[in-house]
């Protein structure tokens, strides 16, 4: 499909890889105060990392400082990704403004500023929103595509986090790390004072469909300036090369596949399938598996998420497209070694950057770590001849005629071994299940010798008396359970909101043993070419299967 490129200079015409933005439509701000003398003000806790213990000092300084002020500290009544109507209500008919905090991660500042605009501009509660610095430019980017960039937003250092009750009062007598302002002269402004005019530019929806021409290398450039590429080198999409991957589709070019936004909150840009075959292009991908990864693009499910936990996305092809498009699901599956795999694993992460508005390191993606299986999104197929159960598509509802594509999301734990020893395998499985991030459910990974081995060992004969085994072999006292950061941010909300079986497991005494993970969640993939029977445990997430058949 390769057209010939010249090396010599001459200009060259190639597609633009974004997609399309959401249209945004401007909101207008609460009425400000003319005074907080008297005034009762709602301290919204968003229930993330300490968030509280911050608002607590805010309360502090109003109590020494402005004592005519009547603050009330309440919680969300979930955890911070849910709109929480019943406690909007209850502050608009209570209080006479609001501040909001703490936006301190990837998803929590996004979510933090969309209740506070929500506030705003649906209950006419005049807020502010507090964050810190490091995601300043998240906010504001959410703010804007919430319909109100001139947002009231205040900023302080970060981390919140297991800090002190001294040094968090410390943040809030300081200054603002971003504007370099008292914080708290700015939260009491941004009540009292009218917003700074909005003097955004419109809403455009518009992005041109080719970049202006250049040579070769001045393009190669352009991709890397503009954040096109994961900064290895790729195929340049000209026309040519584009027209001969929609070759591999039914599909018209305009169709829209899908929406997808790095995390929730920050927009969901719309794409066309001609963009996504001008990301399969700059992958390297061939048009035969161009089917597939318009399947991946329909999930919506971004490979390139904007989340402070660095994870990654998982791919796991199943049904008769594996050996069509000549995928590997034995030796070195989850390697570098098969062009089909590496290269629609690519051409995911690819679109999935691109597709959704961008993955810039400090403005769209925040992950503290980074993860290197963003890479390829770890895209591999089960080996479903060697396995002795049934196909994970088939387990998801799917014919074993069908041909799917997974996707997982997480894959930040990973716990590994060999085999099943005949003595102790239980509790060296136990082992491994308590290593992976009890909010990621476990997907075990298992060469074919490894399955065949939990049947001997263990009677498995079904993958759903494995997986049930392992739901209640995975457990843990409750107080240590709920005292681990991720289940206090993520689950315990929940719990407290009614939501089972967590509900019931909070009422468990300190010392009783609960459920780490919720047996629906627990997925097994045979995978691997029985050069010895190693296998691993991948914190993540099932979040679609998809037929590929529609995308032929």
């Amino acid at each position: 499909m390769l057209d010939k490129v010249s090396h010599s200079g001459a200009k060259l015409q190639v597609l633009n890889p974004v997609g399309y933005p959401p249209k945004v439509t401007r909101k207008s701000a609460a009425q400000r105060l003319s005074s907080l003398e008297g005034k009762t003000i709602c301290l919204v806790d968003c229930r993330f990392d300490d968030s509280i213990e911050l608002l607590k000092q805010v309360q502090a300084w109003f109590a020494q400082h402005m004592p005519s002020v009547v603050t009330k500290l309440v919680s969300l009544s979930n955890y911070y990704g849910k709109d929480d109507p019943r406690t909007w209500e209850e502050i608009k008919a209570g209080a006479d403004a609001a501040i909001l905090g703490v936006g301190h991660c990837s998803t929590c500042a996004p979510a933090v500023a969309t209740h506070a605009i929500s506030l705003e501009t649906r209950y006419g509660v005049p807020c502010v929103a507090i964050h810190t610095s490091m995601f300043d430019k998240v906010v504001r980017s959410v703010n804007r595509m919430g319909g109100l960039p001139n947002a009231a937003t205040v900023f302080v250092p970060q981390p919140v986090m297991g800090k002190s009750a001294q040094e968090l009062a410390a943040y809030v007598a300081g200054k603002s790390p971003v504007t370099g302002r008292p914080v708290m002269q700015e939260i009491v402004e941004g009540l009292t004072q009218a917003l700074a005019p909005d003097v955004s530019a419109g809403s455009d929806r518009s992005t041109p469909r080719l970049v202006e021409p250049g040579s070769e290398d001045e393009l190669h450039q352009l991709f890397l300036d503009n954040d096109w590429t994961d900064k290895l080198p790729i195929v340049l999409p000209t026309e040519e090369r584009v027209a001969a991957m929609l070759a591999g589709t039914s599909r018209r070019p305009d169709e829209i596949v899908g929406r997808m936004q790095p995390t929730l909150n920050r927009g969901l840009w719309e794409y066309t399938v001609e963009k996504v075959a001008v990301n399969a292009v700059m992958a390297g991908a061939r048009p035969e598996y161009f089917p597939l990864i318009l399947a991946l693009a329909s999930t919506g499910v971004s490979a390139r998420g904007s989340t402070s936990s660095s994870a990654s996305a998982m791919v796991v092809v199943n049904g008769p497209v594996r050996h069509e498009i000549g995928m590997n699901c034995g030796i070195g599956a989850m390697g570098p070694y098969n062009h089909a795999n590496a290269t629609i694993g690519r051409a995911y992460g690819l679109l999935s950057q691109n597709l959704q508005g961008g993955s810039v390191v400090g403005e769209s993606f925040m992950g503290s770590l980074g993860n290197a299986y963003t890479y390829n999104s770890i895209t591999f197929a089960e080996n479903e001849e060697r396995s002795p159960w049934e196909p994970l598509h088939v387990q998801k509802g799917f014919a074993a005629q069908d041909s799917t594509v997974s996707v997982f999301y997480g894959c930040r734990t990973t716990t590994f071994s060999l085999g099943l020893r005949e003595k102790y395998w239980r509790e060296h499985v136990r082992d491994m299940l308590l290593g992976t991030d009890a909010i990621t459910a476990p997907t075990l990974l298992l060469d074919p010798i490894t399955a065949r081995q939990f049947i001997d060992r263990g009677g498995f004969d079904t993958k759903a008396k494995l997986i049930r085994w392992l739901w209640e072999t995975a457990r843990m006292p409750a107080g240590r359970y709920w005292d681990l950061q991720l289940v206090q941010n993520y689950r315990y909300p929940r719990a407290t909101y009614g939501e089972e079986p967590l509900a019931t497991n909070l009422k468990a005494g300190e010392h009783d043993e609960i459920p780490i993970f919720i047996e629906g969640d627990i997925n097994v993939v045979v995978v691997g070419g029985e050069s010895n029977g190693y296998w691993q445990i991948m914190g993540a997430n099932h979040r679609a299967t998809v037929d590929v058949a529609p995308w032929r």
